[in-house]
């Protein structure tokens, strides 16, 4: 079967005089899908948004949205995508049911299309209770499932959402990922929407994202699902000793199972370190401890956290959010 990609970009470079924020990214975005876009500050997330989103034109290469070139039909590509900001951009003065409406009319639906489609997208988000309540006296999280109906009233194919739950508590946050699950025809009722989702929480990115694009000097550097990325740097070993004397033996022990290299942590007593070996397992390093004569009180063996393989696949640096001039 022939893929159709909702998203799909090739050489993608933008340079703002000598510095150049995207160094020929490439993105493959299949219809219906949710992409994690994942990068440190400064990567080029920011700049590689701007350009899909008609925003800003890029130096060199190509990028399709929904079919459509975005340097040559930008008009094309704005009637077929929803832009979400890191900030809910509702008016605050207006009820939440005006705020639908006035978006309505903006994205063509006027009169009785454009009231339903706000009265739809009230009740799907769960906002009709607080629909004529001005939009200023919501909480955060219905602020935010406000601002992300109004990218919806379009019905776009394509759906950006730059940092969806940004401040927000664990239980609006999780409101946010269910609805953003359904939009791409997951838990029942979706419409398969494509969704490109920007985002700096690791725990979002591995829950709602198909496949991840980890983007780091204006490049991808890796792609793949969540399990394909953790995959790539191997499960983590960790053990507890009962005394300091003990960290040393026990960082020998795991060096010579692993290869790998022992970090060991005097005040919490234990020894880490990444296993590439598949075929290890948790009873032959605690085999190796005892035969070592190593006492340990605990001992485990997981997969890495979608953390750990962002920091090991990332240069991370202090350096200053990306601006929309640069990345």
């Amino acid at each position: 079967m022939t893929t159709t990609y909702a998203v799909l970009s090739e050489g993608l470079e933008k340079s703002y005089g000598e510095v150049r924020a995207l160094r020929g990214l490439d993105l493959a975005v299949p219809e219906g899908t949710i992409c994690g876009l994942l990068g440190p500050n400064g990567a080029g997330k920011t700049t590689a948004v701007r350009i899909l989103t008609t925003l800003t034109a890029p130096t060199a290469g190509r990028a399709l949205v929904a079919g459509h070139d975005v340097t040559r039909a930008p008009g094309a590509v704005r009637r077929s995508i929803g832009v979400t900001g890191q900030y809910a951009s509702v008016d605050g003065d207006l009820t939440g049911r005006e705020n639908l409406r006035l978006f309505a009319r903006l994205a063509g639906l006027r009169g009785a299309a454009g009231r339903a489609r706000a009265d739809e997208l009230l009740e799907r988000f769960e906002l009709t209770e607080a629909a004529d309540r001005t939009a200023s006296t919501w909480s955060g999280g219905m602020r935010r499932r406000l601002d992300l109906a109004a990218g919806l009233l379009a019905r776009p194919r394509v759906l950006f959402l730059d940092e969806p739950t940004t401040g927000l508590d664990p239980a609006a946050r999780d409101r946010i990922w269910t609805a953003v699950q359904e939009l791409a025809g997951r838990s029942g009722g979706g419409g398969g929407t494509t969704v490109l989702l920007t985002t700096q929480y690791l725990e979002e990115a591995d829950r709602l994202a198909d496949d991840i694009v980890v983007v780091d000097g204006g490049r991808a550097v890796a792609t793949g699902t969540p399990a394909e990325l953790k995959s790539r740097i191997g499960s983590h070993a960790e053990v507890t000793v009962t005394h300091p004397d003990a960290l040393t033996g026990a960082a020998a022990v795991l060096d010579r199972l692993t290869g790998g290299r022992p970090v060991l942590n005097g005040e919490r007593l234990t020894v880490g370190v990444t296993v590439s070996d598949t075929g290890l397992t948790l009873p032959r390093i605690i085999r190796a401890l005892d035969t070592a004569g190593i006492p340990v009180t605990d001992a485990t063996l997981r997969p890495p956290t979608l953390d750990e393989v962002f920091l090991r696949l990332t240069r991370v640096r202090e350096v200053a959010p990306e601006k929309e001039h640069a990345a």
